[in-house]
């Protein structure tokens, strides 16, 4: 996974670090995690938010509260969208084992299955 330093990050977007740090006190959904060392380390996740913000505010003529309101609203809607992907990936993976127990049943019980065919036959 991708981390940038905030120097990295103003050279990627062309966002001032000092507008980088004042979007993190006014955004929710944006908080860069910090080292041990105190030096905020930006995932390929935030790095998105901030081009979003960046494009927002300067393209599209959003005011920084507007721009936060999209991009929360988006976000909330990004996760949603991912949570039920992942469920829907957990139901299929869940699937995917019972259909091996039901194989590797018919597998090690080839009589009942002989005799299952006949009587649905007769």
């Amino acid at each position: 996974m991708a981390q940038y330093s905030i120097g990295q990050v103003e050279q990627l977007t062309g966002i001032k670090a000092y507008i980088l740090r004042y979007w993190e006190e006014v955004i929710p959904c944006f908080s860069p995690r910090k080292d041990t060392g105190g030096h905020r380390i930006y995932s390929q996740r935030e790095v998105d938010i901030i081009r979003r913000l960046n494009f927002l505010i300067n393209n599209q003529g959003y005011t920084i509260d507007g721009a936060r309101k999209k991009v929360i609203q988006e976000t909330e809607i990004s996760d949603r969208k991912a949570t039920g992907l992942f469920s829907l990936r957990k139901s299929r993976a869940q699937l995917h084992d019972l259909y091996l127990e039901i194989e590797a049943y018919k597998k090690a019980n080839p009589r009942q299955q002989d005799t299952e065919k006949s009587n649905e036959q007769g």
